[in-house]
């Protein structure tokens, strides 16, 4: 996704940050603007500043320690205003990285130092592609794991919610039933039928006569590509590392960037037409 003018999307940030209560408008800022623009901490200090001076404003941005310290305890309202029930929901997780060397150095001459993830869970609206919900885990938390925490804050009717094999378990599925969802979630390559009646059972049948694709196809679990298509765009609109290095900072860097992703998509997305 290209990015709108720095002026333009700076006076938006600004403008979402102020949205929250005064205590959090600083911290949310900095945060907001740190993201978009990947600017370390002291250089997002002077930015912030220069920005001040242009304005003529006799403002001061806090100092980068004191916007560190913030960041772990902001509370960062990342979701645009509810437009009803959500026809199709998509969820998936990617990983962030901590520190560790890059990836070309691993696979040239192996790996020497530890290397730390962490793990961003995404719901998104397969309409509008804004995220609906959003947590951090730390890397060794299962998917299926995080769902519960994900979906149970929200107060809208979820239609359909599409994930990977990770959410194919018992809990997931009795979760979305007690939303009242449809889910549509491909068994696992070894997955065995459940109770007579269970709507999992069809996707069972469809893996085990050949006819998994057909019932992708049918049940619209195309859509859950919409949630790798998410992914790829917070780790190019904002960045695929963190730079915080306590663990509640680095939820607030997180859910920050979050909340610059769903204002771009706010701003306008591409309008895509066949070409005769």
């Amino acid at each position: 996704m290209s990015k709108p003018s720095s002026n333009g999307i700076a006076i938006s940030i600004m403008a979402a940050a102020g949205e929250a209560s005064t205590t959090a408008i600083a911290p949310l800022t900095a945060l907001m603007l740190k993201a978009f623009f990947g600017l370390p901490l002291r250089a997002l200090e002077g930015f912030i500043n220069s920005i001040f001076q242009l304005m003529d404003v006799p403002l001061t941005s806090p100092s980068y320690s004191s916007i560190s310290k913030r960041a772990q305890t902001v509370n960062v309202k990342y979701r645009l205003p509810s437009k009803g029930a959500v026809t199709h929901l998509v969820i998936d997780a990617t990983g962030l990285k901590v520190f560790g060397e890059g990836e070309w150095k691993q696979r040239k001459h192996g790996k020497d130092k530890r290397r730390v993830w962490r793990k961003l869970h995404l719901a998104i609206d397969a309409r509008t592609h804004e995220v609906i919900a959003a947590e951090m885990s730390l890397e060794n938390v299962a998917d299926n794991e995080v769902l519960p925490t994900l979906l149970n804050p929200l107060r809208r009717q979820l239609n359909q919610v599409s994930g990977d094999g990770a959410y194919d378990t018992r809990e997931c599925h009795q979760l979305l039933l007690k939303k009242g969802s449809k889910a549509t979630i491909p068994p696992r390559k070894n997955a065995g039928y459940w109770e007579e009646g269970h709507p999992r059972n069809d996707a069972v049948t469809a893996l085990k006569s050949g006819n998994l694709a057909e019932w992708k196809r049918a049940s619209g679990d195309h859509q859950r590509s919409l949630a790798e298509t998410a992914m790829s765009r917070y780790k190019q609109l904002v960045s695929p590392k963190l730079s915080l290095r306590s663990y509640n900072g680095q939820v607030g860097e997180i859910l920050a960037g979050v909340k610059v992703m769903n204002r771009v998509i706010g701003l306008g997305m591409p309008v895509r037409q066949p070409v005769s």
